[in-house]
């Protein structure tokens, strides 16, 4: 038989919660367009812009919080935009490097149970909230021409191979992916090589060129601009939708 359109076995009708769950599923789809609409028309006319990974737990004394800072003024100095997950820690960090040296902003806040709260150097026209991860992180990766990250937890280790597999997927350009921390990272690609490369052949070689590793902010800088001069290539938006 069928039930509000859906074919229900008499045997076992439709609970309430079954009800409720097919009408949630309905508003979710206009839920999830309307943070779409709003992260584009906010991020459209940004140009060209870099995404900065991290904790959330970094204190503002820890030296990756200050080399973040760093690395965001001198991406201002160079006319990029930051863009960060608008909360505490690294995302401060890269915010407040951009904010108090003139340059654009951007915070892509999700709402948590926890730790996650809008820093103070985002700008207010550029401070977005999102409920569903993927659709922030499609905003990360869309307005980005190079991403940036530092150490943090699985929610950095989340956005950075969801990066890594668009790249290796050629979904989006092959732009910059940096790491910074050789101390943090190391041993990461480390594995990388052995394991899933050496061992079990579950990547290509050149997978291992997609990330590399440095402790200079000046390096990050430079290997950005190295990129897009030696390439030419537009800075425009580079995801696939």
């Amino acid at each position: 038989m069928t039930k509000n359109g859906l074919t229900v076995n008499p045997k076992h009708p439709m609970k309430t919660w079954d009800k409720e769950l097919t009408g949630e599923n309905s508003w979710t789809m206009f839920k999830v367009i309307s943070e779409f609409v709003d992260g584009f028309e906010t991020l459209n006319e940004m140009g060209p812009c870099v995404s900065i990974f991290g904790s959330a737990r970094t204190r503002p004394d820890h030296p990756y919080y200050k080399k973040a800072v760093d690395i965001a003024r001198l991406l201002t100095e160079e006319g990029y935009g930051v863009i960060t997950g608008g909360g505490p820690g690294i995302m401060e960090a890269g915010n407040k490097g951009a904010v108090i040296y003139g340059g654009k902003s951007v915070g892509l806040n999700i709402k948590l149970p926890f730790e996650q709260s809008s820093n103070q150097f985002v700008d207010p026209d550029k401070n977005l909230n999102f409920r569903y991860f993927f659709v922030r992180k499609v905003m990360f990766v869309k307005y980005a021409q190079a991403f940036v990250a530092l150490p943090g937890g699985y929610g950095t280790m989340d956005e950075l191979f969801e990066v890594l597999t668009l790249i290796q997927t050629g979904k989006i350009r092959k732009v910059p992916v940096i790491l910074v921390g050789s101390d943090y990272w190391s041993g990461l690609k480390d594995w990388i090589k052995t394991v899933m490369l050496e061992r079990e052949n579950n990547v290509n070689p050149d997978d291992l060129d997609l990330m590399p590793i440095t402790d200079s902010p000046e390096e990050v800088v430079h290997i950005i601009d190295t990129y897009y001069n030696q390439k030419a290539i537009a800075l425009s938006p580079n995801y696939e939708l």
